[in-house]
């Protein structure tokens, strides 16, 4: 699906502006009125399609994402965000401060809409084409908040930036964790509730959102709800694994496939309109880079996850090049290298001896990630590729999520399980990745599948997070996150370090930010 941008069509309603904090948007007094738009369904879902679109969530997803979810949960090693990687992340950190003002951003993208299709229905606006355009704002708001939790744990509730703005109250307090992950909650069964049961591919449906609320209710250590959500999902019969794993991230023809419960929505087209996947240049080795792609390796696998796969998991040549690996319709070619020409002639081969101007490969971890990386470029053999920009959306939630959700939640806080539709679902995975059943299960079993599974989708640090302090500090210090003959152990993993620290720009602010949090809720 291609979801129409609002550019053209509705910005001027929905241009929003800052006030004295980065964090509360509020829209703009002129322009298009819900008087004169908003009356038919193309409008307005021509209006939510930016909730999907690479716009708001491009400084999350570019890096942001890749550092915090799989740098510091010990997936990924790099030479830039070292902070990361040792845990010693400030309030000044970039990638902190470009993940609050993309999310809360979001945040005042959903919180606009809600209350203009409000408004617009009130004044006589049909319900038909409204509800499911709130039902929409409510799952993207409450998809955010459930993000802003897990990263940061107490945070801002924003809801009415207008309201904010016009009092002139600016001192918005922390909220408990809990209040804030109970208010992601209500947004998603609002969700629920007003989505339709079936629509377009890429657009939200009602499994969308019981699908994230499985992942929440997890997170918070409901088993009994979460299983219940992932089990609705599951019976649905509407998503399935695709038999092609690294082309659910690296062809654009595979965009919102049946695996896909929610993705961001990328196009592939050059800046400034921010609708194409920058993940390529960052992950790509830098033997593939073109005069069409751009590949300078910034994030490598880690040397502890490459040792995490077992023998024979097809995931793992599906995720990460090494010695040996090939794609034979990749042909690159450079000027005025011979070399490198003649190497790649016959088909691109991940080479560690070759020297690296001739096209061979020298990574810290004699490695590169493949997923996410669409290739050479489309003169080379691969998916066209803009300099930076891939055309493949970024899935923040799919069906292999589910299946392994409902499995844990079967398992709940039991030592193992060997209940059938459990076992069901977490091998229906690993037979998609080649390996045997298993016959029963134990948690340390899910959160391996979940590792491998996930592997450079920005998931694996909540999945450390949510198991709380003495394991997450368990299993951070037995891992090797060094390069190759320099191996590195963490030995100052503190339990001030299972959240991130908010940017210190917001607190200069909003002094209450650096105050204890205040419940949300009387």
């Amino acid at each position: 699906m291609k979801l129409k941008p609002i550019y053209a069509l509705a910005i001027s309603a929905m241009m929003l502006s800052s006030c004295k904090e980065d964090f509360i948007e509020r829209p703009s007094l002129s322009g298009t009125t819900t008087g004169n738009y908003y009356n038919n369904a193309e409008e307005v879902r021509a209006a939510t399609s930016t909730l999907y679109s690479g716009l708001p969530w491009r400084n999350y997803e570019s890096r942001a994402q890749d550092a915090i979810g799989d740098v510091m949960s010990g997936n990924m090693f790099t030479y830039t965000d070292v902070d990361y990687l040792n845990f010693t992340v400030s309030s000044a950190s970039e990638r902190i401060g470009a993940t609050w003002g993309a999310f809360y951003k979001i945040i005042g993208y959903a919180n606009v809409m809600i209350k203009t299709f409000e408004e617009k229905k009130a004044n006589g606006g049909g319900a038909a084409y409204l509800d499911p355009a709130i039902a929409e704002c409510h799952f993207i708001r409450g998809t955010v908040y459930f993000y802003i939790a897990r990263t940061w744990g107490a945070a801002p509730i924003i809801t009415d930036p207008g309201e904010t703005a016009l009092s002139g109250n600016f001192n918005i307090p922390r909220y408990l964790q809990k209040d804030v992950m109970r208010f992601a909650l209500e947004e998603l069964q609002m969700a629920e509730a007003g989505l339709p049961e079936s629509d377009v591919a890429g657009r939200l449906t009602k499994y969308s959102a019981k699908g994230m609320m499985a992942k929440l209710y997890l997170y918070n250590k409901d088993y009994a709800n979460a299983k219940a959500k992932a089990e609705e999902v599951i019976n649905s019969g509407k998503y399935s694994l695709v038999a092609d794993y690294n082309g659910m991230f690296t062809k654009m023809s595979m965009n919102n496939n049946p695996e896909s419960l929610f993705s961001i929505q990328h196009q592939l087209a050059q800046d400034p309109w921010g609708t194409g996947n920058i993940k390529n240049p960052d992950r790509g080795a830098s033997a593939l880079r073109t005069a069409e792609a751009d590949a300078w390796e910034m994030y490598v696998p880690s040397l502890d996850l490459l040792n995490e796969y077992e023998f024979g998991d097809l995931r793992r040549k599906w995720s990460v090049m090494e010695h040996g690996w090939t794609k034979p319709e990749w042909k690159p070619q450079r000027v005025n290298a011979p070399k490198y020409n003649a190497f790649m002639a016959n088909g691109f081969k991940y080479d560690t001896l070759q020297p690296t101007e001739d096209g061979g490969s020298l990574s810290p971890t004699r490695s590169n990630i493949a997923k996410y990386f669409a290739g050479p470029g489309k003169s080379f053999g691969g998916d066209a590729v803009l300099g930076q920009n891939s055309g493949n959306n970024v899935v923040l939630l799919r069906y292999a999520d589910i299946l392994l959700i409902y499995a844990e939640a079967t398992l709940g806080g039991a030592a193992s399980t060997t209940d059938p539709k459990a076992l069901q679902a977490v091998n229906a995975v690993r037979a998609r990745a080649g390996l045997a059943p298993r016959t029963s299960l134990t948690l340390d079993q899910i959160l391996h599948e979940r590792r491998v599974e996930f592997a450079f989708e920005g998931d694996y640090w909540y999945d450390i997070q949510r198991q709380g302090f003495a394991k997450a500090k368990a299993m951070i210090q037995k891992q090797n996150r060094g390069s190759v003959g320099n191996p590195t152990y963490i030995t100052n993993f503190t339990e001030d370090k299972m959240y991130l620290p908010i940017p210190a720009g917001e607190i200069v602010q909003d002094p209450e930010l650096g105050k204890d949090p205040v419940p949300y809720y009387n």
